[in-house]
């Protein structure tokens, strides 16, 4: 992650000193708590309870429903995105060449990390705010054509597989860059997104968005972990375990996992005392080895879960090909529990100083927000032992979630003779998923 100017680079857990308890202990337990969690399913879970969208959940308040279903909470939402998007732009053109500029902030830290925690809290966030959305719609508009459907049909191979790429993109300008916290190059970046965007959406519709735009994409995705969803038009409150099951096995699903959580688990393996070492005593350049690492993680994380999912058993109906796919969306509470360790502290201080400057948006003094005042508190940094367990906490909980989506999926594509036998494999991938993912944190 891109440090801000005059912050901490508090998103990653400091090192094992700052624990109250060892590196073996932590990884020794989480393993135990992830096993034993199987061994209870095995026992108390054996039929699927969320396949094919069961458990559709329970109403949520009638006039919650009324306003969240609105034209105008729709208009609210878009105005909101559109004028902070407009904001971010203004920063972007006219704000200083500097660390400063919040619009590092805006783009780094609100954008990449806060969309992650609204969407969990929330729901699919970026799907309600997108600016590329609101533009699309009033290009639409001008041009009297279809908002949803463009000259050409999306194709279904196609898939995530876009998204993917654009997450891609985006974690290597985040991590891996030279030029990461320069001005003109993210201001490209954006520019470059935000023309794909609009291309995309005039020549597919808004089919384009809910598979091609990487935000969107990923703000769905962490979604389905919130306990919001709309049945048939509805509102209602349901488990995010039934949320889950409701990701399609589409292509794409498994790279667009992968990148996320490859990408999260070289940002702490960039920062340990190994890799810097690696880099300062290697005769080639930093920024080739940050490249091939970041393509490795996120290949091996892809590689390991596939080989994972094709070693378990399927019914004659599913194609091994496609095992992956089925089980893609249990490595999305992975994902949200690495996020949660590994950019919390990152979220809160450098979130409080980007709100700080973003009442000075072009370096003159201004206090238009009434925000310039906020000071980050850096609560956590004096409280290690509480962020430790928090980020231990999350990643442990994270693989237990997972441990349990993946085997309501299990239940329901596995034979009946394999039904125990047939999830070893993948437990396999989420005990070493888990070792390792604890050893990073520690490490950084």
């Amino acid at each position: 992650m891109t440090p801000l100017s005059g912050t901490v680079e508090a998103h990653g857990i400091g090192g094992q000193a700052d624990l109250p308890i060892s590196l073996e202990l932590a990884v020794s337990g989480a393993v135990a708590a992830l096993v034993v969690s199987f061994t209870v399913l095995v026992v108390a879970w054996q039929r699927p309870r969320y396949d094919g969208g069961a458990h559709p959940g329970r109403p949520a308040p009638a006039w919650l429903d009324r306003v969240t279903g609105s034209t105008a909470f729709t208009v609210v939402l878009r105005t909101v995105g559109m004028v902070v998007a407009l904001f971010a732009a203004m920063t972007a053109v006219l704000g200083q060449d500097t660390l400063t500029n919040p619009f590092f902030g805006i783009f780094y830290v609100w954008w990449w990390v806060g969309l992650v925690f609204a969407s969990a809290l929330f729901g699919p966030v970026w799907r309600a705010i997108s600016p590329v959305r609101t533009l699309h719609a009033a290009l639409t508009r001008l041009t009297g054509s279809d908002v949803d459907e463009g000259p050409l049909r999306y194709p279904d191979r196609l898939g995530y597989w876009p998204a993917a790429l654009g997450l891609f993109a985006f974690v290597w300008l985040e991590l891996v860059s030279t030029h990461s916290a320069e001005l003109g190059t993210v201001r490209l970046w954006c520019a470059v997104y935000i023309g794909v965007m609009l291309i995309g959406g005039a020549v597919f519709g808004n089919r384009f968005y809910a598979y091609a735009d990487p935000f969107e994409v990923y703000s769905s995705l962490i979604a389905k972990l919130s306990p919001w969803a709309r049945v048939e038009g509805r509102l209602v409150i349901r488990s995010p375990l039934a949320n889950l099951a409701t990701i399609r096995p589409t292509p794409g699903l498994v790279g667009v996992v992968a990148v996320l959580f490859g990408s999260t688990a070289f940002d702490s393996f960039s920062k340990s005392t190994f890799w810097i070492k690696t880099y300062q005593d290697a005769s080639v350049s930093k920024f080739l080895l940050d490249n091939v690492a970041l393509v490795g993680f996120c290949l091996v994380a892809g590689l390991l879960f596939s080989i994972g999912s094709a070693l378990t058993p399927s019914r004659a109906d599913v194609p091994r090909r496609m095992l992956a796919r089925n089980y893609a969306h249990s490595i999305v509470p992975i994902v949200l529990g690495y996020i949660v360790a590994h950019y919390l502290t990152l979220f809160i201080d450098s979130g409080t100083q980007t709100l700080a400057r973003a009442s000075d948006p072009l370096g003159k003094g201004w206090d238009i927000l009434g925000t310039a005042s906020l000071e980050p508190s850096y609560w956590f940094s004096y409280h290690p032992e509480v962020l430790a367990t928090i980020k231990v906490l999350a990643v442990v909980v994270g693989h237990v979630v997972a441990a349990i989506a993946a085997h309501d999926r299990a239940l329901s594509l596995l034979p009946k003779r394999d039904q125990i036998t047939g999830q070893l494999p993948l437990l396999f991938v989420m005990v070493g998923f888990t070792a390792g993912g604890l050893f990073l944190l520690f490490s950084s």
